[in-house]
């Protein structure tokens, strides 16, 4: 290229045409001050609907997007919200590798991005200053052990934060939970009627609401019907230790015939350690296990899974963050200073107003017990009745019915007398099937 074409204009109107549209060049273009483009796009002032529109349409002509820096001076908000897990404290966790928390995540994006906000993913701790360099104007913290210290951090410096986990002693703004009491009683009583006599639980080691309450509920049925509480805890955050604890539970001389796991792989690793020691699923052992995840119904057998639907806790927590951050229930419209006083957001004082979700249990075969066994008897003679009675004869001087069962019909049908296997004499339950 020439100097003469370098001066012929065309690199200048190339990088203006890369250049980003500003506030200026849209109040220009719509013939309208730069205070009134600012009231349009945010939606304040006293405007015309024309005006209001003609704006807008001309910054989405243009290109236009507010600028970051400056919504954070005109608003004193960044725009941003954190989301951590601090359950496990310094230990490493990968915690997008389970089901539960990577649904959760998803769907608090989602709930932040339809109200304007964006959701940043941060560890609960680093060598670097990571929480000390990003402005947040909120954030949600996942499974919060008792005390804290981030959260309490968080609380000092006048972040909003709310809980995806019922709070200790823990300062926050306000939380969502499961019932996590009401679904493992639910739990436990679908294995009992489903014939187990000892349940084992395969739980944690943490100080978490989840894994505290779930085994708080486990403990207490087992005082409740008088068996001998069953169960092996490990480290959560470390898959290998729950083959291990799984390993372990079943190699235990009052090994149970059914067993419920508080966490993710708990399903996989108990099937695992089942096949090791001859156990066959659900024939001697009955299993479920908490998980979002879909592999377990195509395991061998499907395993029963609870599930603690995340995507609604996600959503809700966003929302109950954004209302704090913005002053107003969305929902009412009532100052959220007089929802959630300082008062609840003290250490000691209690939790603040809570939101339970639901959970459901999906039911497959790893925790339904099999239909027994049947053989099939020759049927009797020709023109000789079966009466299905304790002494298997027609009372005396009573007409045959062809239509009874036990009979040959009128088509000459034949029957077949089921008998089910391993149950006490007397306890045959014959059944006749008419082919």
């Amino acid at each position: 290229m020439t100097a003469a074409a370098n001066q012929s204009g065309r690199r200048p109107t190339t990088s203006r045409r890369l250049e980003r549209a500003g506030i200026r060049d849209v109040a220009a273009a719509a013939g309208v001050s730069i205070t009134t483009v600012s009231d349009a796009l945010n939606g304040k002032g006293r405007l015309p609907d024309e005006t209001r529109s003609r704006v807008r349409e001309v910054a989405e002509r243009l290109g236009y997007r507010p600028s970051a820096a400056a919504r954070t001076l005109r608003t004193g908000r960044s725009g941003l919200i954190g989301l951590t897990v601090t359950t496990y404290g310094e230990e490493p966790f990968t915690f997008t590798e389970f089901a539960y928390f990577a649904e959760m995540a998803r769907a608090a994006t989602s709930a932040a991005l339809g109200r304007g906000y964006a959701l940043v993913v941060l560890p609960a701790s680093s060598r670097h200053d990571v929480w000390g360099n990003i402005a947040l104007d909120g954030t949600v913290v996942i499974d919060p052990p008792d005390q804290d210290p981030l959260v309490s951090e968080l609380y000092r410096s006048g972040v909003p934060v709310v809980s995806d986990g019922k709070p200790g002693n823990c300062p926050v703004t306000a939380w969502v939970d499961n019932d996590h009491e009401a679904a493992v009683l639910g739990i436990l009583d679908h294995l009992s009627e489903a014939g187990a006599r000892r349940i084992g639980l395969l739980t944690g080691t943490s100080t978490d609401t989840y894994t505290r309450l779930s085994t708080e509920a486990y403990l207490g049925w087992c005082t409740k019907v008088g068996q001998e509480p069953v169960y092996e805890a490990y480290p959560a955050h470390d898959p290998a230790a729950g083959a291990v604890a799984a390993d372990r539970l079943l190699a235990r001389p009052d090994r149970p015939d059914a067993v419920y796991g508080l966490f993710d792989p708990n399903g996989t690793d108990l099937l695992a350690a089942a096949r090791r020691y001859g156990l066959r699923v659900p024939d001697d052992l009955l299993l479920v296990c908490c998980s979002e995840s879909d592999v377990y119904a195509a395991t061998e057998p499907p395993i029963t899974t609870l599930s603690l639907k995340p995507r609604k806790i996600g959503t809700t927590v966003v929302n109950l963050l954004i209302d704090a951050i913005e002053g107003v229930d969305s929902g009412t419209g009532v100052d959220i200073a007089r929802l959630f006083p300082p008062r609840f957001r003290t250490a000691g004082n209690g939790p603040p107003p809570g939101t339970l979700m639901p959970t459901e249990l999906i039911v497959r075969a790893s925790s339904q017990r099999r239909s027994p066994r049947t053989t099939v008897s020759a049927p009797p003679p020709a023109g000789r009745g079966v009466d299905l009675t304790r002494t298997g004869r027609r009372p005396p001087g009573r007409r045959r019915d062809p239509t009874e069962p036990g009979q040959n019909g009128p088509c000459g049908t034949a029957r077949l007398t089921l008998r089910r296997i391993g149950y006490p004499p007397g306890d045959d339950a014959g059944r006749v099937v008419f082919l």
